[in-house]
C-alpha cells in the first residue's frame, strides 16, 4: 500500500517531467529539420575545404573554417587545441599492373590506393610473382613460398554478418598488419582486398602499421572487381607494383573546440565530436565530415532555440584520427593535466545515414538502463536502440583515463563501407534529410544527459 501511495504521488510529476522533454527534443528537432545548417555546412566543408589528411594544407584550411565557423555559430568560446600530428603524403600516383599471366605476356592495369603511412617503392618498379592467400592461416601454411613474391589477400567482408561494422572489424586486421606478417617471410609487396562489399571498383584505403623489426614493404589496396579477377587467377601471374608514399616530419596540427558554459555545473563536461580529418583521396563525407557538421548543427541549434545547459558542454572537431589519433589523446591529456571532469561524451564517426540508435559504453548497469529509459523520448526521432557498448576513437582516451561513459551515434550502416576511404566519400552521396535527423536525435540525447545526469 505504501509503495502504491508512493507512486501515485510522484506519477504527476513524473509525467509533467516526460512532456516537458518531449516539448523540448520537439523543439530542438522543429528548429534543426526547418532551419538547419548542417548540409551547407557540409558542403563547405567537402568542395571549398576538400581532402583534408593530418599535415597536409587541407587541414589547416579545415581547421581555420572550424574555428570561424564555431565562433559564427554563436559559441561562449572557441579556441585551437594544439598537437602534434604526423604528416604522411602519398607522393604521387599508384601502380599496379598484370604483366604476365601463365608465361604471357600481359597488360592488364589495376585500380589501386596505397595504404595509410605505408612507404613507397624507392623510386623502383617491383615486379614479381603474386602468392594468392584467403587469410593468415594460408599464410602461415605456404610461408616457404612467399620469398621474393607479392602476397594478395583476399579476405573479404562476412556477408552474413548483419552488422557492417562487424565485417569491418574481422577483415580490417589485414590492411593494419598484413603488411608485416608478409614481410616477416620475404615478401617484396602486399596487396589486399579492399574493405568494401561494394560492387564498385573502388579501393579503399586506410590506415596500416609496419612492425618495427621487419622490413617496411610497400602495400596497396585494390578495388573490389580487380580483387575478384586476382583472386580467379589463384596463381601464375606477375604484377609491377609502384607506391611513392613517404612521411615527412610530424608537423603542428589542433583540436578545434567551442564550449557553451553550463549555468549550475560550470565545471562538469559533456564533449561531443567527430573528426575533422580524412584521407587524402576524398572530400571526407560520411568520413567524418557528417559527424563534423552533426556537432556544429547542435550547437546551432541549442543557441537558436535560448537553450541554456546546466553542464558545459563542448564541441570537439578532433585531430588526426584516421592515421594517428593524436587529436583524441590530446585532448585527455590536457583534461588530465587541468584535472576536468568529464562525466559523457558522444560521438559521430559512422556516417550521415539515417539514425538507428545509440551504444554506450559504461560499467554501470544502472546508467544503462537510465538511457535506455529515454528510448520512448527519442524513439519518434528514428532512434530504434540503445545497446550496451559503444563510443568512438576520439573519445576512447576519455574514457580510458577518467572512466568517462561514452556514446556512439549508430545510423544505418549498410551502405557506409561502399563509400568508407574511397573516392566516392564525396558530398553528393550525403542525404539532407538523414544528415539532419541524426543531429536531432544526438541534440535529443544530449539534451536528457545534461538534465538528468548520470
Amino acid at each position: 500500500m505504501r509503495k502504491l501511495m508512493f507512486l501515485l504521488a510522484i506519477l504527476p510529476s513524473m509525467l509533467l517531467a516526460q512532456n516537458k522533454d518531449s516539448m523540448m527534443i520537439r523543439t530542438l528537432s522543429n528548429e534543426i529539420l526547418q532551419n538547419g545548417k548542417a548540409y551547407d555546412l557540409l558542403y563547405q566543408l567537402t568542395k571549398q575545404v576538400g581532402g583534408r589528411l593530418a599535415g597536409s594544407p587541407g587541414m589547416v584550411k579545415a581547421e581555420i573554417w572550424g574555428q570561424r565557423t564555431l565562433e559564427q555559430l554563436g559559441a561562449d568560446q572557441v579556441w585551437m587545441q594544439e598537437c602534434m600530428v604526423p604528416h604522411w603524403v602519398r607522393g604521387g600516383k599508384d601502380k599496379a599492373v598484370i604483366t604476365e599471366i601463365n608465361n604471357k605476356k600481359a597488360n592488364r592495369v589495376l585500380d589501386v590506393l596505397a595504404l595509410g603511412n605505408s612507404l613507397g617503392s624507392a623510386g623502383k618498379t617491383i615486379t614479381a610473382e603474386v602468392i594468392t592467400v584467403a587469410n593468415f592461416d594460408e599464410l602461415e601454411k605456404r610461408k616457404n613460398e612467399i620469398k621474393g613474391k607479392i602476397v594478395y589477400y583476399n579476405n573479404a567482408f562476412n556477408p552474413t554478418n548483419i552488422q557492417p561494422f562487424v565485417s569491418y572489424g574481422e577483415a580490417g586486421i589485414y590492411r593494419r598488419s598484413g603488411p608485416s606478417r608478409a614481410a616477416k617471410y620475404g615478401a617484396v609487396a602486399v596487396i589486399i582486398r579492399s574493405l568494401t562489399e561494394s560492387v564498385a571498383n573502388d579501393p579503399h584505403t586506410g590506415a596500416m602499421a609496419y612492425t618495427d623489426s621487419l622490413p617496411k614493404i610497400p602495400a596497396v589496396a585494390v578495388g573490389p572487381r580487380d580483387a575478384d579477377y586476382l583472386w580467379h587467377l589463384k596463381k601464375g601471374f606477375k604484377v609491377s607494383l609502384s607506391t611513392n608514399g613517404k612521411f615527412l616530419p610530424d608537423t603542428i596540427g589542433h583540436n578545434v573546440i567551442a564550449e557553451l558554459k553550463g549555468s549550475e555545473f560550470p565545471n562538469e563536461f559533456i564533449t561531443i565530436g567527430g573528426h575533422l580529418d580524412s584521407w587524402d583521396v576524398n572530400e571526407g563525407a560520411h568520413d567524418d565530415g557528417a559527424g563534423i557538421v552533426h556537432t556544429m548543427e547542435i550547437l546551432r541549434a541549442m543557441k537558436a532555440i535560448g537553450y541554456k545547459p546546466k553542464h558545459s558542454i563542448r564541441f570537439v572537431l578532433f585531430a588526426n584520427e584516421e592515421n594517428g589519433l593524436r587529436g583524441g589523446t590530446k585532448y585527455a591529456e590536457v583534461a588530465k593535466q587541468q584535472n576536468e571532469k568529464h562525466i559523457f561524451a558522444l560521438e559521430s564517426d559512422e556516417g550521415g545515414f539515417t539514425p538507428r540508435g545509440f551504444g554506450f559504453t559504461t560499467q554501470n548497469k544502472a546508467q544503462l538502463a537510465k538511457f535506455q529509459s529515454w528510448l520512448p523520448l527519442l524513439k519518434p526521432y528514428g532512434t530504434e536502440t540503445i545497446i550496451d557498448g559503444g563510443g568512438g576513437a576520439d573519445i576512447g582516451p576519455l574514457n580510458r583515463t577518467f572512466g568517462t561513459v561514452l556514446s556512439g551515434f549508430v545510423p544505418d550502416a549498410q551502405r557506409y563501407f561502399d563509400l568508407h576511404h574511397a573516392r566516392s566519400d564525396v558530398f553528393e552521396n550525403v542525404h539532407k534529410r538523414e544528415l539532419l535527423l541524426g543531429a536531432v536525435n544526438m541534440a535529443g540525447l544530449i539534451y536528457l544527459v545534461d538534465q538528468y545526469g548520470l
